[in-house]
């Protein structure tokens, strides 16, 4: 019986593959034999999650003439993957990757650093910043005294506790879009409230419209929904879309949904202007396709004299064309996994039905603490020493990665968590593995794109500051000069720091 449950063919492998490629060597510079370069390549797919464990590989003969090279080559390269133990063979099966005894399976989104590698590694893979205290233990404080007259019910709320969905309601009402209760759904986080999204329209097969760069546990999401996603290119820098794209990818794709985060776009950081807005949702409209707005971001500006632009959902009111996602965990503290949808009376009630099948509801508890904070005035406060922590993070992770790195390129965004980080030519995924070597967990750029794309880039988050920003950016300079010298051997290792 075979041990692989997917296949990769061999021109998308070989898609992945060229993407990775370094800049050119300089003199002197070795480079190692090429079938030692393609098991490597390999191998960064695999650890990367870009390839899955147990997914097959092409035959020889197939990823030779998709790759260009002799077959020996690739029989070298794939000889060199069983001995490594990131491939395993059987004759009338094929090849499929693995991971060698001992190894973590290698996560394909963004999963936080475990609690106890925070000693040795600074992490930057997680765009999330500790809670703010007081107001966290105020607001459970808070919830607690509310929770006795929920304790004597089911406590099941498929649609929310109608309080929590009457406050959320009004929240949007004060921001100049009429809401009413039965347009709000309660959800466990963002991620929980795209999940129902994607599942209600999207279904296996359909095609899902995304920015190009776009948030990598969003696109990890879709690809296990089986939606086929359909990338759409951002404009330069901090502008944000590119409307004569969506355009044309919205007429002639027909994609049932589109998602998108025009507020402080994750990787990107762009703002999204209100003419963009518009058009977009009016092009949405005339193509019959759903978008999903992704509010998480939104009140995370940095700049104070930045003046924000109106909701997307502010030019479809109603809520027919625009779903919206919001969320306490970026704004707030990742670990209140507390989240909400706002959409037309009749999606919502779709929603709430087919939330019998996933979840049934959200925490109780959790709601009436983000409750407790919207009614109190306690979110305000702590949103606004969230900017001011994240502002500080930001300029001093800006100020070290320029003296560290002054080659690599990147515009400061306004607001957000996220900076996205041209490479000077670096593959990123070769920096995401020698970082992990030197001491800095950095996500590579082609995670947050579709086939390969964005090899030259990196997401750095405002999620240090003051001296450990320093070290990382010092760290990732490390990183850098064994990419570029073409180590692949742990010739650094990881040293313990202590803020």
């Amino acid at each position: 019986m075979a041990q692989w449950t997917s296949a990769v063919g061999a021109a998308q492998l070989a898609r992945l593959l060229t993407s990775q490629q370094d800049r050119p060597a300089g003199p002197g510079t070795r480079r190692p034999p090429a079938y030692r370069a393609l098991a490597d390549g390999i191998r960064l797919l695999v650890l990367e999650g870009r390839v899955p464990v147990a997914a097959r590989l092409p035959a020889e003969r197939e990823l030779a003439l998709a790759l260009s090279v002799s077959r020996t080559t690739v029989a070298a390269a794939y000889e060199a993957l069983r001995g490594e133990g990131f491939l395993e063979s059987r004759r009338g099966a094929g090849s499929w990757t693995a991971v060698p005894a001992g190894n973590p399976l290698p996560a394909r989104g963004l999963e936080p650093l475990p609690p106890e590698a925070l000693g040795s590694i600074i992490d930057l893979g997680c765009a999330a910043l500790p809670a703010p205290e007081p107001w966290l233990t105020r607001a459970v404080q808070g919830a607690l005294e509310e929770l006795p007259p929920y304790a004597h019910t089911h406590g099941d709320y498929p649609a929310g506790l109608p309080a929590m969905r009457a406050m959320i309601a009004d929240r949007y009402t004060a921001r100049g879009i009429p809401t009413m209760p039965e347009q709000i759904m309660v959800t466990t986080g963002a991620m929980g409230a795209i999940d129902a999204i994607c599942h209600l329209f999207g279904g296996r097969g359909e095609r899902i419209a995304v920015e190009s760069p776009s948030y990598a546990n969003i696109l990890q999401l879709m690809r296990e929904a089986g939606a086929r996603l359909v990338p759409v290119a951002m404009a330069e820098g901090l502008t944000g879309w590119d409307m004569d794209r969506w355009r044309q990818v919205l007429r002639d794709a027909a994609p049932r949904i589109a998602y998108v985060v025009a507020d402080f776009h994750n990787p990107t950081g762009a703002l999204a202007d209100e003419d963009q807005r518009r058009r977009l949702v009016d092009t949405a409209r005339s193509a019959g396709t759903v978008l999903i707005a992704d509010e998480t971001m939104s009140e995370l500006w940095l700049d104070p004299d930045l003046e924000m632009p109106r909701p997307v959902s502010a030019f479809d009111p109603a809520g027919s064309t625009v779903i919206t996602v919001g969320s306490a965990s970026k704004a707030f503290w990742a670990g209140m996994r507390i989240g909400w949808v706002r959409a037309a009376p009749d999606v919502i009630r779709s929603l709430v039905a087919a939330r019998a099948y996933a979840d049934l509801g959200t925490p109780v508890l959790e709601q009436l603490a983000v409750n407790w904070l919207f009614g109190t005035g306690g979110w305000e406060q702590a949103v606004e020493a969230r900017r001011v922590q994240a502002r500080e993070n930001r300029d001093a992770l800006v100020a070290a990665v320029r003296r560290e790195l002054p080659g690599w390129e990147f515009e400061v965004p306004s607001g957000g968590l996220t900076l996205w980080v041209r490479t000077g030519g670096l593959s990123g995924s070769r920096l995401a593995e020698a970082g992990e070597r030197v001491g800095v967990r950095v996500p590579s750029g082609p995670r947050f794109g579709v086939d390969g794309a964005f090899e030259g880039y990196v997401r750095l988050p405002f999620t240090v500051g003051g001296a450990v920003a320093e070290e990382a950016a010092s760290r990732l300079a490390a990183a850098a000069r064994l990419v570029e010298s073409g180590v692949t051997g742990g010739a650094e290792t990881a040293r313990p720091f202590v803020a």
